[in-house]
């Protein structure tokens, strides 16, 4: 098919090589780039073909070796071939609606294959043919009108651009040049015809890779910018909001992105503070697919951040909000005093918090059920929430505890009338003639205080309490409570600094047999050593209570109750406080301070109001009950013991309290403490008496029976204990009665104490000696 062909005809043909594979590296780039499809692939296998077919056509034309001619004329046969088969799959591909490949695809393979046989055979073994090369210029013609019918039923039903009808004519152009240089072999046209037919096909095939390869590099780059766009509007949605600016920014990114002015957007709230956004063009169908997903991606990136902002919102609502009356939590209500006590500091104002409490709100809780208490809350927020206007705020603290806050505040006095309007009004809409009442206290800060919130709301909890003491109603902090709360202040912050310098010193008093004066056992008392005095526990024991500091002195009691067991040897009774008991740890404390002593000599002291409230006494005491030490239950008789509930509680001593040996000379005192002997020898405990502070009290209690006692007649507290041993009992003294204890000793026989030591009447330096 290849013949001679002039010069220029030649260079045209490796010109037109050269320009087909430089597109060929376009298109190979392409191919591999992220953009990669099938399209890509059967053009890139169409434009390698080409150019090879070139290549080979234009080494023909320079050739002069007849065997090269000959070879490189196969070659261009065979690459026609491929040419033709590759044909196939790139216009269904770019059809896109085509027949089913796969039998054109054989067909026009097996007749290429039976081309290129016929190449070699001679022209006697081919009947009815010229030739073998006749036989395979015809299987060509077969081939080409194969692909050809392919190419018609495949972009027939396409619809093809401006770009496609040039290809197709440029195809078209290609194939009659074939034809007419196919069917003029031997002359000058015909092999000129041969040998440039490729290159309006070529021309086409190029040009539609070249606006391919654009359009791609076009389609990447809106693609990187989609990227960095939503990257943009993704950022946005953590650093702001506000939903409503958010979508206006997607809106605006999209329209830049994808060069469209018409570029809507919305967003729609949905129940449960969910939302739909929402994207849209004019003209929406014009949009490609990754386009449409761009869109979408903007759109699931507003919703999800308007979600989470409303998620946010009611988070931080309810991080401030109290759930039960919707009013503001005690974390609001010290946030906005903060507030309001430094812009008063600017404008020079008064700030002002009454502090409200519900008197008789637990007997609600407890006649009515909770219900009825949380109900009773509500309305008491109703109402102090008619009282907010723009200078006051109302915030409820905690329990049945509510503020209000008052950013301008009047004078004391009228301070006090407010307090005591919300009283009245309380009384008339919440309360009941019988029912809660509430109390309010005043607490004001003027521009000369120091801004401090929490000190100005625990001003007006003292002022509160303190009208629950008077049971006035209403109490406005004044100079003498401010006096008071100064007072207990400077205590708090002494004390804080004693404990961390090991300051409470345990002074010991001694606990005497009534009838021999002997002392059968010593108690640990605390006492705050400050310089040269000695601050009884009366003037701070609440305040320890109140800020936990009575735990470390109650381990420090112990630490020395237990070396005081090691000087004086004689059994020691230590007192452990309700705050102690409520702590997780406190008997693994306790071992740790008794350091291994034993236990029997130990006698842990809780008052009877602790026993029955406190719900790990029971427990904790019966442990310690159950490794030997002894419980006494102090100040017996002031509490709510009942005899049944005694008998179940785990106690081996009842301590008198001193109301009652005070009374010791009144028919009423000496009937308490005849009762309280009767218990205890009817349950088998032992009884000690505390406060003895004269002989009468004395006489009375041996002749009631009473076995022990202490108190500042019978030895005073003192930091060291002077003791010797016991003196001879008089052969013709008889014991008067027998112990609670003796008795135990003598069921037991396995429970010993160390012997009674007496005290010796003498100066803190004596030492103890052991019989």
């Amino acid at each position: 098919m290849l013949g001679d062909v002039p010069l220029w005809a030649t260079v045209l043909q490796f010109l037109t090589a050269g320009l087909v594979g430089g597109f060929c590296v376009l298109q190979w780039v392409w191919w591999r780039g992220a953009l990669r499809s099938e399209a890509s692939t059967w053009s890139l296998a169409l434009s390698v073909t080409m150019g090879a077919l070139l290549l080979v056509g234009g080494l023909h034309g320079v050739s002069e070796s007849p065997a090269a001619r000959e070879l490189l004329a196969f070659g261009h046969a065979q690459l026609l071939g491929a040419l033709l088969l590759v044909a196939l799959p790139a216009a269904h591909v770019f059809g896109g609606r085509g027949p089913r490949l796969r039998p054109w695809v054989v067909a026009v393979g097996a007749v290429l294959v039976a081309r290129a046989l016929l190449w070699f055979l001679p022209a006697d073994r081919v009947p009815g043919l010229s030739g073998g090369r006749a036989g395979a210029v015809a299987l060509l013609f077969v081939a080409l009108a194969v692909v050809v019918g392919y190419v018609v039923a495949a972009l027939g039903r396409a619809h093809l651009t401006r770009l496609g009808w040039m290809v197709v004519t440029a195809g078209s152009t290609s194939s009659a040049m074939l034809v007419a240089g196919v069917l003029l072999p031997g002359r000058p046209v015909g092999a000129l015809l041969a040998s440039l037919w490729p290159l309006p096909l070529a021309l086409g095939l190029e040009s539609l890779a070249f606006v391919r390869v654009r359009r791609a590099q076009r389609t990447a780059q809106r693609r990187e910018l989609m990227r960095d766009a939503l990257a943009a509007v993704t950022n946005s949605a953590w650093f702001h909001r506000d939903a409503d600016a958010l979508l206006l920014q997607a809106r605006d990114a999209a329209r830049r992105v994808l060069d469209d002015p018409s570029v809507e957007a919305s967003l729609r709230p949905l129940q449960r503070d969910r939302f739909v956004a929402d994207l849209f063009p004019d003209a929406p169908e014009r949009l490609a697919a990754h386009d449409r997903t761009f869109l979408v991606d903007l759109a699931l990136v507003v919703s999800t951040a308007a979600e989470r902002y409303a998620l946010g919102d009611r988070l931080e609502r309810a991080a401030v909000t109290d759930p039960l009356t919707r009013l503001p939590n005690r974390r609001a209500a010290d946030t906005h005093l903060v507030e309001v006590l430094e812009r008063a500091a600017v404008e020079r104002t008064r700030v002002a918090v009454v502090y409200c409490d519900i008197d008789g709100f637990k007997d609600v809780n407890d006649r009515a059920g909770h219900a009825a208490g949380d109900e009773l809350l509500r309305r008491t927020a109703d109402l102090l929430r008619g009282w907010v206007d723009d200078d006051t705020y109302v915030a409820r603290l905690a329990g049945d505890e509510f503020a209000v806050v008052v950013s301008r505040a009047p004078d004391d006095d009228a301070l006090g009338g407010l307090a005591h309007r919300l009283r009245t009004e309380f009384a008339a809409h919440v309360g009941t003639s019988n029912g809660p009442r509430l109390t309010c206290g005043v607490a004001a800060w003027d521009p000369t205080d120091v801004v401090d919130a929490d000190a100005l709301l625990r001003h007006a909890d003292a002022a509160m309490l303190e009208a629950k003491r008077t049971s006035s109603g209403h109490r406005v902090f004044d100079p003498t409570m401010r006096a008071r709360a100064d007072d207990r202040r400077r205590v708090r912050t002494a004390l804080e600094r004693a404990v961390a310098e090991d300051r409470i010193t345990a002074y010991f008093q001694p606990i005497v047999d009534t009838r021999t004066l002997e002392v059968v056992g010593l108690e640990a008392l605390a006492r705050w050593q400050e310089g040269d005095a000695v601050v009884l526990p009366e003037h701070w024991i609440e305040i320890a209570e109140e800020t936990g500091l009575i735990v470390p002195i109650g381990r420090s009691m112990a630490r020395q109750s237990r070396r005081a067991l090691d000087r004086h040897q004689m059994p020691v009774a230590v007192n452990l406080s309700a705050r102690e008991l409520h702590e997780p740890d406190v008997l693994e404390r306790l071992d740790e301070a008794w350091a291994g002593g034993p236990w029997e000599h130990l006698t842990v002291e809780i008052t009877e109001s602790t026993m029955l409230r406190t719900t790990t006494a029971v427990p904790v005491l019966s442990e310690l009950r159950a490794r030997g030490a002894r419980i006494a239950l102090d100040d017996f008789g002031t509490g709510y013991s009942s005899l049944a509930r005694l008998a179940r509680l785990p106690v081996d001593v009842l301590k008198i309290d001193r109301s009652f040996v005070r009374e010791l000379r009144t028919p009423r005192g000496v009937g308490a403490v005849r009762a309280i002997v009767a218990l205890a020898e009817h349950h088998g405990l032992d009884v000690v008496a505390e406060g003895v502070e004269s002989a009468g009290d004395l006489q009375v209690l041996v002749e009631l029976g009473v076995p022990r006692a202490q108190g500042n007649f019978v030895g005073r507290p003192a930091a060291g204990l002077p003791v010797r041993g016991a003196r001879p009992q008089p052969r013709s003294t008889e014991p008067l009665r027998t112990t609670g204890e003796q008795r135990r000793v003598e069921a037991r026989g396995a429970r010993t104490v160390p012997r009674p030591l007496r005290v010796v009447h003498g100066g803190d330096d004596a030492t103890p000696e052991h019989l």
